[in-house]
C-alpha cells in the first residue's frame, strides 16, 4: 500500500487539475457534476431516528416507534446504491482522500444537515481502531467530519478500543455482538461531553449497530443530544458495504 503522504499528494493533484465527473464522465467537470447530484441525490422522506426511506409522510418507522434507538436524530444524504456506493468505495479503498470535498458537500446539502451542524457543540467522527487506521492510512469519517465542521471536530473524545472483524455481511444481532465493548470515551476528556449536543459522523450506515454502540457510550458520558450523520444509508439489514460495486 502507498504511504499515506503519497496518497494525500495524489488526492491533492486530482482535486486541483481538471477532471471528468465520476458518474457521467462529462469533461471538464468537478468530480460530481451538478446534473448528477440533482439526478441521483434528490431528497427522500426518511425516518427521523434511523434515516430509513419511508413510503409516506410519517416521521418515524414502526421499528423506531416500538424500540427507540439511542440516537435522538439520524440523517442520511443518499441511498447506498449506484452511483454513491461506487464513489464511497473509491474514497475508502483507492487511496484517494480527495473525495472528501465533493462527498462532504453532498452531505451538507441534504435536508436538516446544516441546522444539525450549526446547533452542535461537538462533531465526532466514528473512530477506527489504530490497527485499521494504520492499514488504511486515514479515517474516512474523520476527513468528512473535519470538512463539515473544522472548528467543532474532535477526534480525541471517542475511541475504538477493540479491533472487531468486518461488519459487512452480518445481520443486526451479529453486528451488536461484534461491537460489544468496542467503543469508549477518553477518560481524561469525558467532561467535554457533559450536557453537549453531539453530531456523530460516519460514511455508511447499514443496521445502525456501530452508530448505536458509539452513541450509547457518549450518552453514558453525559451527552445531552446525539445526531447520527451518515453519507449513505443502505435499505437492507445486511450488505457487503466493503466490496466494490461492479460497473
Amino acid at each position: 500500500m502507498p504511504y499515506p503522504w503519497f496518497a494525500r499528494m495524489k488526492g491533492h493533484m486530482r482535486s486541483v487539475v481538471p477532471s471528468r465527473c465520476a458518474v457521467c464522465g462529462s469533461w471538464p467537470s468537478t468530480r460530481l457534476c451538478e446534473a448528477c447530484v440533482a439526478r441521483f441525490a434528490g431528497p427522500e422522506p426518511r425516518c427521523t431516528t434511523c434515516a430509513r426511506v419511508l413510503p409516506g409522510p410519517a416521521r418515524q418507522c414502526g421499528e423506531c416507534i416500538l424500540t427507540p434507538p439511542p440516537l435522538d436524530q439520524c440523517l442520511a444524504a443518499v441511498r447506498y446504491a449506484y452511483p454513491w456506493s461506487d464513489c464511497i468505495t473509491r474514497f475508502k479503498f483507492d487511496d484517494d482522500p480527495a473525495w472528501v470535498g465533493p462527498l462532504a458537500a453532498l452531505l451538507r446539502s441534504a435536508p436538516w444537515v446544516e441546522p444539525a451542524l450549526d446547533m452542535a457543540d461537538l462533531v465526532l467522527p466514528m473512530p477506527l481502531h489504530p490497527a485499521r487506521l494504520q492499514a488504511r492510512g486515514f479515517n474516512q469519517a474523520q476527513l468528512l467530519a473535519r470538512a463539515l465542521a473544522p472548528a467543532k471536530c474532535r477526534r480525541d473524545l471517542l475511541l475504538r478500543i477493540r479491533d472487531t472483524p468486518p461488519q459487512s455481511g452480518l445481520g443486526r444481532a451479529a453486528r451488536l455482538r461484534n461491537l460489544r465493548s468496542a467503543f469508549a470515551v477518553e477518560p481524561l476528556q469525558a467532561a467535554a461531553l457533559q450536557a453537549r449536543r453531539v453530531v456523530l459522523v460516519d460514511d455508511v450506515m447499514t443496521t445502525g449497530a456501530s452508530l448505536h454502540a458509539a452513541a450509547a457510550v457518549l450518552r453514558q458520558a453525559g451527552a445531552a443530544h446525539i445526531t447520527g450523520l451518515v453519507l449513505a444509508r443502505t435499505e437492507a439489514d445486511t450488505v457487503d458495504a466493503e466490496a466494490p460495486i461492479p460497473d
